[in-house]
């Protein structure tokens, strides 16, 4: 026979225990993994599909990905044009998971891919039409692809980072509504967060903001429109796919024209073409991260992203001339 307190030890797990289990739930790269786990905390981890150093760009789904979502619930993606690797897997997914392309969440500020000018053209814009449809088991089978050619660097600017919290916490809710209280505390929470971070970010580049600089890859839309920083061109736009002679000998003419004063690499692609690109002219060089590449997966990355760009900026541009 079991003894009061034992009884009554157990009683109180049981009373701890949560109603209903937590969901299963899958996040395509870090960015937005982050921006989940803000919501998610004090509930459950999601899982990602994109971890480590990897890019989006150039990522071979693994077994242990596919496994992990033939489990999954709920899955976050931004959308074929950032993903494309997920999107036969998620069309093979069940009916009984629900598949969120986030690039589609009403109130995003959503930007067009651009070209021309020191911006390289998309050579590769003929290969979307190639696409199936995307997956989002909330739609119609059938939709196509009406955000096709928008820069799907979305989380760049924070005010689309606060939009995508609060249709996650909606989606959370819909499968787990026994953690309402949960989700609405901690979007509350991230929400004001993110508003700090974004006066923050503002101070940092107010000095630079004027000077010209060159990217990798035309990834930094959102954040140069949010922030009114000076990017004068990038060196390819598919960064898995090296440039030409042409196009590098057009960035050298440019940095030398515009007098850039920085020309900044990513984590994941350090091109020797940058040297050569730069080689010559005054331009100092730094590398840029939009994708948390060196950061450790969790729910401060986000935060950390955001302010290691602007940090980035503003210590290469506050060094040149």
């Amino acid at each position: 026979m079991k003894s009061a307190a034992a009884i009554l030890l157990a009683s109180s797990f049981a009373a701890a225990a949560p109603a209903t289990a937590a969901p299963d739930v899958v996040v395509s790269i870090k960015p937005l993994h982050s921006l989940v786990a803000a919501v998610m905390n004090g509930v459950a981890e999601p899982a990602l599909i994109v971890d480590g150093s990897a890019s989006p760009h150039t990522y071979n789904l693994k077994p242990s990905n596919a496994r992990t979502l033939q489990n999954a619930d709920l899955v976050f993606w931004v959308g074929p044009n950032m993903e494309a690797f997920l999107e036969r897997p998620l069309q093979a997914l069940s009916k009984d998971s629900t598949v969120v392309a986030l690039e589609h969440t009403p109130g995003l500020k959503t930007l067009p891919m651009r070209e021309g000018g020191t911006f390289e053209p998309h050579a590769d814009d003929d290969d979307h039409d190639a696409h199936a449809e995307a997956h989002d088991h909330d739609h119609a089978h059938g939709e196509e692809h009406e955000h096709e050619g928008i820069d799907t660097h979305l989380w760049l600017d924070p005010q689309n980072a606060k939009v995508l919290v609060q249709e996650i916490e909606r989606r959370l809710i819909a499968v787990d509504p026994a953690n309402i209280a949960v989700y609405n505390k901690n979007t509350m929470a991230v929400l004001q967060k993110i508003d700090a971070l974004d006066a923050d970010i503002k101070k940092t580049v107010e000095p630079i903001k004027t000077k010209p600089f060159i990217v990798f890859h035309d990834a930094y839309q959102y954040f140069e429109n949010r922030y009114h920083v000076t990017v004068a061109g990038s060196v390819t736009v598919s960064p898995e796919v090296a440039p030409g002679a042409d196009r590098v000998r057009q960035i050298h003419e440019k940095l030398q024209s515009l007098g850039a004063a920085c020309i900044f690499a990513e984590p994941q692609f350090t091109p020797k073409i940058l040297q050569t690109v730069s080689a010559g002219t005054s331009a100092k060089t730094g590398v840029l991260d939009p994708e948390g590449a060196n950061l450790k997966a969790g729910p401060n990355l986000y935060f950390e992203l955001m302010q290691n760009l602007a940090s980035s900026l503003n210590e290469c541009l506050s060094r040149a001339s």
